[in-house]
Parts: C-alpha cells; structure tokens; sequence
C-alpha cells in the first residue's frame, strides 16, 4: 500500500483527519483537502500528507485537487468522500429543541450548500478520478454518509437526504464499476462521531440522563484501512460502520461480521462471495 496515493475531503479536521493520519500512517500518501485555512498549520509538514484547501462545491476546485494529487504523488488511487456539513451547521440548537425542526423551517441557502456539500461535491469528485482508477484498473471509492435511521428522522432534512443521495449513489457506483478493479463502498461512524461542534452539542444532549457515547475518528481507520487493502479487491456496494467494527478479529472476519449491502433495497441476508 505504500504505493498508493489517496484524496481525502474534509481531511484536516474531525473523522477527515483520523482517516488522513490512519492511510499516512500505513504508508500511504494522502492529499487531505480541508476548507478552513486555519487548519492548515497543524497538518503540514507530516510524513505522506499534503494539505491543501479548496472549495470542493466548485467543479473548478475539484479539477485543482485531482490536478494537485497527481502533480505532487503522481497518480490516484483511493478517492475517500467524508466532506459534510452536519446537525450543527442546519440547526446549532438541534439537540436542545424541544420539538425537530420542521423541513419547511430550513433556509433555502442551507439546503443548497447542504446538497452541494455532502452529495454533489462528492459527486464531482468521483466522476473525476473514476476514469484515472479505470484506466490503471485499480481504485477505492468510499464514502461517508450515516446510519439508515439518521435519514429519515424527522428533524433530518437536508442531512438525510443529502446522505441517502450518497448511499444510493454508492450502490449504483459500485455495479456500474464492477469488474473494472474499481470499486465503491461506504464507511461509517455508525453513531455521533467526536468531531468539532458535533461533541459539544452530543455531551450537552443525553437521553435517559446518559450521554451518547461518541465514535472517535481513529475508530473509522479499521475499516477504512481494509476497505482500500488488496484483501477487498472483491468487496464492492458495501458498508461498513465503525462503531461495529470489531478490531480484535482479522480484518476479513471483522468485516463478514460487520458489513452489509449499500443502499436501501432488503437484501437478501446471504453470505457474499467474498465472505465465504
């Protein structure tokens, strides 16, 4: 894997950087694209990782990051889509409502950079580096949306919808890829994730008096380590949440044990050919 190169969205901050120093750590070299300029310092100047910011919402600065991965590592391997914005950007005050916050409620600004955030820019991206991967017939899509039941709460929209565009995206990614050493799958925190403004408005929420326990982002490495490993060459239209993983297994019986098919669609609950 130490050949390998692999974009990362939202990789200078929250589960974006735990997944950037997880592949850096394992060798491979990682452009994490972040949109904050301030978080630019704390990630520069480490081994396999090149920082850099752009407004992945513009076709044009998506073009800027592939031409960017390819002129400093050379090539591009794993394209990893985690860029979003969450419950604290839609509504700051979501977990102290006493009621969610109704879909007609929502700005129409919100909606927009929602969607372009978390679907269309990933979107665009894909749809950028798919040929390159195809055409060297090796390459990881992976995308971060969220558990089925976070999309259709109420209170959900725009988030849900912007995840579950990503999840069905996923699904067909993955069939159209097929055969081609491409492949498309998902990876989760599978519940709140420890990442700015989310851990706050977590911690001050409980139900039953508990707090929520918090995924953090070096929890998403597992899976996302074996995601893009020649051990899953044949896993295709998956995913796969953190917060089941099970690291004390080897990451092929980790990942039989935890994974499930993308999409929405009731699959029958079979054994694929790559668990068996």
């Amino acid at each position: 894997m130490t050949t390998r190169v692999a974009i990362i969205t939202g990789g200078l901050r929250g589960l974006g950087r735990g997944m950037a120093l997880g592949l850096a750590s394992a060798g491979i070299k990682v452009l994490a694209v972040g949109h904050i300029d301030t978080d630019l310092p704390e990630m520069s100047g480490r081994d396999n990782i090149h920082p850099i910011v752009a407004d992945i919402r513009k076709p044009a600065e998506c073009d800027r990051v592939v031409a960017a991965a390819l002129a400093v590592f050379g090539r591009i391997d794993i394209l990893v889509n985690n860029a979003g914005l969450t419950f604290t950007y839609i509504a700051p005050d979501r977990f102290r409502r006493a009621a969610p916050q109704k879909f007609w409620e929502v700005s129409d600004t919100i909606i927009q950079n929602v969607m372009d955030t978390n679907y269309v820019a990933a979107d665009q991206m894909a749809r950028r580096v798919a040929p390159l991967m195809v055409g060297q017939g090796w390459g990881r899509i992976v995308n971060v949306t969220t558990k089925l039941d976070t999309m259709n709460k109420p209170g959900a929209i725009p988030y849900g919808s912007s995840k579950a565009a990503l999840e069905m995206a996923t699904e067909v990614w993955a069939k159209e890829l097929a055969g081609t050493g491409v492949t498309a799958n998902i990876v989760n925190p599978g519940a709140g994730a420890n990442t700015p403004g989310m851990a706050q408005e977590m911690r001050d929420w409980s139900r039953d008096g508990k707090a929520a326990r918090l995924v953090e982002p070096d929890e998403m490495v597992p899976p996302l380590l074996f995601v893009v490993s020649p051990a899953a060459d044949a896993v295709n239209g998956y995913r796969f949440d953190a917060n089941n993983w099970d690291s004390a297994l080897p990451p092929l019986e980790a990942a039989k044990a935890g994974g499930r098919p993308a999409g929405f669609v009731l699959h029958p609950r079979e054994d694929p050919a790559w668990a068996r």
